[in-house]
């Protein structure tokens, strides 16, 4: 079915409730825990980790993590149960069950951002569309992954790049295969960039300001929810006397705020 063409600039005063969720997977902790640092305005939408935002699921993620995110859908089944989307580890249980959401649920078209950033050497920021993963079995899981930017892997500020990830994460999806990759291009995150994705059963074609990056066969086309957020990773916390000329003080790193900025997200609304 086609779509018509969707549009948020994130204006304000708040976010679209009926599009998006600002927690990230709530489920597998609680919407208190969960909840993103997040403003909209005249520069759209801003998620950042402030100095103290608490970490996620600290108990039960492997490695210490900490995100601000917003998602276009959401679901789970009852406490205890391990009916919820993108399970991180084996034996996982739902510790606080989530109503059926439903904002913006594509299966295939287009969908883009334009987006900057701005990321320390223990950041990282995304957009994925992740699989509903509302089947009986759990398995239509998998992910399209729009950009994937990592500060530890951008290039120096007199000579700015960047290694975008893009492409197709299986997963626990056995219909899929895995198709991802991160070149680097000669392009600096501080600046907006458009980052896109079109596909249908056949195809997924990654691009970056409308230069295509990747192609990739064989996508999936259940519905996927839009998954945008910013990450911070204490355990890459490093601790010496070097600075940079964006002000970001190598020492002591805790108080470093990563961001991410979007000014739009469009794309093929059902």
């Amino acid at each position: 079915m086609v779509g018509v063409w969707f549009e948020d600039r994130f204006l304000g005063p708040d976010l679209d409730r009926e599009v998006w969720l600002p927690h990230y997977l709530p489920a597998w902790s609680s919407r208190s825990a969960s909840a993103a640092s997040y403003g909209v305005g005249a520069r759209g939408l801003t998620l950042d980790i402030p100095a103290g935002h608490p970490l996620w699921c600290p108990d039960t993620h492997p490695t210490p993590l900490r995100v601000s995110g917003i998602q276009s859908g959401s679901w789970s089944g009852p406490v205890g149960s391990s009916l919820g989307q993108q399970h991180f580890t084996d034996g996982q249980t739902v510790r606080e069950e989530q109503d059926r959401f439903e904002g913006w649920l594509p299966t295939s078209g287009r969908v883009e951002i334009s987006a900057r950033m701005h990321l320390s050497h223990r950041s990282m920021a995304a957009l994925w569309l992740a699989g509903f993963e509302d089947d009986e079995d759990q398995l239509r899981c998998g992910e399209l992954c729009v950009f994937e930017v990592f500060g530890k892997d951008l290039g120096p500020v007199s000579d700015p790049s960047a290694e975008v990830g893009v492409g197709i994460k299986a997963f626990r999806d056995p219909a899929l295969t895995q198709d991802f990759a991160a070149p680097r291009l000669p392009v600096d995150v501080v600046e907006p960039h458009v980052y896109a994705v079109d596909w249908d059963a056949s195809e997924a074609v990654f691009s970056v300001d409308g230069v295509v990056l990747r192609r990739c066969s064989q996508p999936p086309t259940y519905p996927m929810q839009l998954m945008i957020a910013v990450f911070d990773f204490p355990d890459w916390s490093r601790s010496d006397d070097r600075s940079d000329d964006r002000g970001d003080d190598r020492g002591d790193d805790d108080h470093l705020v990563p961001r991410l900025v979007v000014d739009r997200v469009a794309g093929e609304r059902p």
